[in-house]
């Protein structure tokens, strides 16, 4: 029978997925797949033909009848064609690396994950041994794609000459900024990369063992990576030098933050710890950790396999290599963009994300999640870069790109930075505790018009104390979106007698 592919990603499931998977059966070999991530799309599938796959989209199970008359199962059916999938603009001009295999395997099928370079790396790496991968990594320019760009060869270095009893290395896929889906997509659609990347990682600090924290409302998401550890381990590839074990979350946004993930993990209440000591030193159970976000441990097997110069020659400056960025929001086509560093934001909204679904002009967009500044569209000159970012008061954070139009109200976005930061704050420090609850009763009196000037003052001088007194990026970072909201939209900020508009976190 012909082979038919069709995404089991979550995207693609609240697109009607199943339904036509399942109208497909009688008539294909249906295999399911992760998503492409071109979203506007879902479900996209495919059809295998002697001249390779020919995409269509997006499908509903009320559309298939048509196709198959059509001669969709020999890829000439004209109504919903996309063509060959990497010709389409979008994936045209990504430079896939960490999400090569995505959207294409089975991601459940270690014949299909070797069949396209998996476990190459892993190979090469035992071969090299512990100095030589950290080396590699070093060279390569890898920098932590969580959030703070730490180096991540640097990581492993301190935590292979820590000395402990045992070491960990842990895997944050705690994913819970707006706008990101990267870490979601991977667990569905290539869970053996990130088993790839993890051994890797133990490989080179001497860690036996490895946890993946996963956001609880990842049900696919978590079901297919612990399937993928059964696969793993019946393999031999777990279980003896290395085992992996996965947790979940109970949707405490700061567990995020690694140490607070460590306390989760350990089966205590989710709270930022004090540093030092490090987590490189005194880790997970006391012992030495490796904390790394999903995107970076699944950056590692393609580093290993081809070496470190081919990802140091992309991007740009200090950042180097592929990040995969995730459009969200008001967009015509959003989905996950996996390019070099250097493409600007203007370039990503406008060019590849098509502007705004609204049809209306874009007023904002906000990178990094709901820590990450407010850029206009005066700064869509900015490359997206780490220190670039950085320069104009703004964070890359997990590379989430959320655009609004021109019907948002800026002052109401920075009230939800201050009330989603009294909602998730762990408590443990003052400026995060209380400077989040102050903060929102001081934009709620600007909203009301009670005092606007002093008010505003009295809201930066807030912000100031928060950024540099809190103890972790939570109450560090809020003020990025206030700030950013204040100066760059001073007039939605002196409307005065609006009514308090909450907004949805999860929207």
């Amino acid at each position: 029978m012909t082979r038919v592919f069709v995404p089991r990603d979550a995207a693609a499931l609240a697109m009607g997925a199943e339904a036509v998977a399942k109208a497909l059966a009688e008539h294909a070999d249906v295999v399911r797949t992760g998503s492409r991530g071109l979203f506007w799309l879902e479900p996209m599938i495919e059809v295998e033909t002697p001249e390779g796959r020919i995409a269509y989209g997006p499908v509903q199970a009320a559309d298939v009848p048509g196709l198959l008359a059509d001669g969709f199962l020999s890829g000439t059916a004209k109504r919903l064609r996309l063509g060959v999938p990497e010709q389409i603009p979008f994936l045209a001009r990504q430079t896939r690396l960490t999400f090569a295999r995505c959207g294409i395997v089975d991601p459940l099928s270690l014949d299909d994950y070797r069949a396209l370079g998996g476990f190459e790396g892993l190979e090469k790496a035992r071969a090299m041994g512990s100095t030589a991968i950290i080396e590699t990594v070093l060279a390569s320019g890898l920098r932590g794609r969580g959030g703070a760009g730490f180096p991540t060869g640097i990581k492993w270095k301190t935590v292979a000459e820590a000395e402990g009893d045992r070491k960990y290395i842990v895997c944050n896929a705690d994913e819970g900024d707006s706008g990101t889906y990267a870490d979601r997509m991977m667990m569905e659609g290539d869970p053996f990369s990130l088993v790839e990347g993890m051994i890797i990682a133990g490989l080179a600090v001497g860690a036996s063992k490895g946890y993946v924290y996963t956001r609880s409302e990842y049900p696919h998401a978590i079901a297919t990576f612990d399937t993928a550890l059964e696969i793993a381990r019946a393999a031999g590839i777990l279980g003896g030098d290395f085992d992996i074990e996965q947790r979940s979350g109970a949707g405490a946004y700061v567990c995020g933050e690694e140490t607070s993930l460590l306390e989760s993990l350990e089966g205590k209440r989710g709270q930022v710890r004090a540093k030092p000591p490090l987590p490189a030193h005194k880790g997970l159970f006391g012992q030495p950790t490796v904390i790394n976000n999903l995107v970076t441990l699944t950056s590692l097997p393609c580093i290993l396999r081809d070496g470190a110069e081919h990802y140091q020659v992309l991007g740009m400056g200090r950042s180097r290599g592929t990040m995969p960025i995730q459009l969200a929001g008001n967009l015509k086509y959003a989905g996950l963009f996996e390019a070099g560093f250097g493409v600007t934001l203007g370039e990503l909204v406008n060019d590849i994300g098509g502007g705004t679904r609204s049809g209306r002009p874009i007023r904002a967009v906000q990178v990094g999640g709901p820590l990450g500044a407010y850029f206009p569209p005066a700064l869509f000159d900015t490359p997206f870069d780490y220190e670039a970012f950085a320069a104009k008061d703004g964070l890359i954070g997990h590379g989430g790109v959320v655009v609004f139009d021109d019907t948002v109200d800026m002052a109401h976005q920075a009230r939800f930075a201050m009330e989603f930061c009294a909602a998730e704050s762990c408590g443990k420090c003052t400026p995060c505790r209380i400077g989040s609850v102050r903060g929102l009763e001081t934009v709620d009196k600007i909203l009301a018009g009670r005092d606007v000037d002093a008010n505003l003052e009295l809201l930066r001088d807030l912000c100031h104390t928060m950024k540099f007194g809190s103890l972790c990026a939570l109450g560090g970072f809020i003020p990025y979106p206030v700030l950013s909201a204040m100066n760059f939209f001073p007039e939605d900020f002196r409307q005065a007698n609006r009514p308090v508009r909450h907004i949805d976190a999860a929207a």
